[in-house]
Formats: C-alpha cells, structure tokens, sequence
C-alpha cells in the first residue's frame, strides 16, 4: 500500500507553469489515449451513486476533468494516471454536488435510520448484523442494504476531498520535506486499516473498481463492500488527523 501513498504525495503533481503548452492535436491524442480511464470511473461513480446521473453525461463531465487535468500537469508521465484519476472524480463529483443528486426526502429517511441504528448498537454494544437492523428499521433486507449504498456514497465524496486536500497540500508546499510528511501521514492512515480494508480502498481508489467488481473478487454483498468502505474512511480520517 505504500506505493498507493505515494501516487498522491509525491513530486510529480508539478504546478503547470512548469510544462510547456501543448498543441491542441495533443491534447487531443492524450485524451483518446486516456478516454479507458475516464470510462472506468464514470462506471465506478454511475454505480456508486445510485446513478443519479447518467454515465455518459459522467464521461463528458470526466473527459473534461481530464483535459483540466493535462493543461495543469503538461505532456503525461508514469505519475500522470493518478494525478488525473483525482481530476476527473473531482469534476464529476464536484457536477453530482451541484446537482444535489440526493433528494431532500431520502436524506432525512438517512438520518432517521442512522439514528435507530446508533441506538441499537448501544443496546446491543456491538455493530447489529443486517437482519437485525432490518428488523429495528422494520425494513427487509433488501431495503436495509440499499440502504448501506446510499449512505456511503455520501462517504465516498468526503475521502474525495481527503485525497484532493492531501494533493493541494503538496503542490503548495513542494520541498523535499513537505513531500516526505504528505506521503508518510498517508502511509500512516492507511496502515490504520485491517487488510480487507486496505483491499477495498486500493480497489476503489485505485484500480477504480465498483462496488458490485470488489464484492465479486472479496466475494461478499455490495452492502459488506460498502461497510468496510465507510470504516476504512472513518479510521483514515481519525489518522490524518492526528498526523
């Protein structure tokens, strides 16, 4: 996973004025060349939130966020598939955001269910199993895991930003000593995960697979997928911010 750490902290995310420009037949063969990275996270996002928007209008979105992205860092490098990977989830989630793409209804439904679980698990005093909180929520289970898929998407934008925070970072501060502390603080985080964790988040947020993808290779429900997600993002969090 150190690998992983270090795709978004190292020195390779050099500011634009550090490239030359580059003509537009250019640009234009960068982005067919990088289109099949496009596509794999719009199809990721499509299915992750709920497809609130269509995966072509994700991939024009994306595709966007993709030219942004080589005017910014100039002619692509072995570093330049990450950079724009964190390019192209922020424009198209940054579209899904203004779209407020969850309706006002299910968010309330979300905070009512949070709340019956939390009290649960302290009558319990441990994490209810889905028939269990189905039963409380006096939902089938079905609903219950729908339910799970909704609510990490909301996650899902939050380790967005996470990552795009520890990127800014660095193109600020980019002296050998600010890269050092960057890249250790995110090794950090990520040794905070158990290994299933660590898999489903170097699965998400690097080989840009779906949830239903990492259930079928873990072989577990995209509900579980889903769970160790929205831990694995609660205990980087915590991490980060105590580095």
């Amino acid at each position: 996973m150190t690998d992983y750490a270090d795709s978004y902290a190292n020195g390779e995310y050099a500011d634009a004025a550090a490239h030359a420009a580059m003509s537009e037949r250019e640009e234009q063969q960068h982005l067919v060349a990088y289109a099949p990275l496009v596509k794999r996270i719009a199809r990721q996002l499509n299915s992750q939130a709920s497809g609130a928007m269509g995966r072509e209008d994700m991939e024009q979105i994306g595709l966007m966020g993709l030219l942004e992205a080589l005017r910014r860092y100039g002619a692509p490098d072995t570093g330049f598939a990450s950079y724009a990977s964190l390019r192209v989830r922020g424009a198209i989630l940054d579209e899904l955001r203004r779209q407020d793409w969850r309706p006002r209804a299910v968010r309330q439904d979300s905070h009512r269910m949070r709340d019956a679980v939390r009290a649960l698990t302290r009558r319990l005093g441990r994490e209810p199993n889905d028939r269990e909180a189905a039963e409380a929520l006096g939902i089938g289970q079905d609903e219950w895991r729908q339910f799970l898929l909704d609510d990490c998407a909301e996650e899902m934008l939050s380790f967005d930003d996470m990552l795009q925070e520890a990127t800014e970072e660095q193109h600020s501060t980019p002296g050998p000593e600010q890269q050092f502390m960057v890249r250790r603080s995110l090794e950090q985080a990520l040794h905070a995960l158990n290994e299933k964790e660590q898999r489903v988040i170097q699965m998400i947020y690097e080989f840009e697979l779906s949830y239903k993808e990492i259930a079928a290779v873990l072989d577990l429900s995209d509900a579980r997928v889903c769970q160790l997600n929205k831990s694995a993002l609660a205990k980087m969090k915590a991490a980060l911010a105590q580095a």
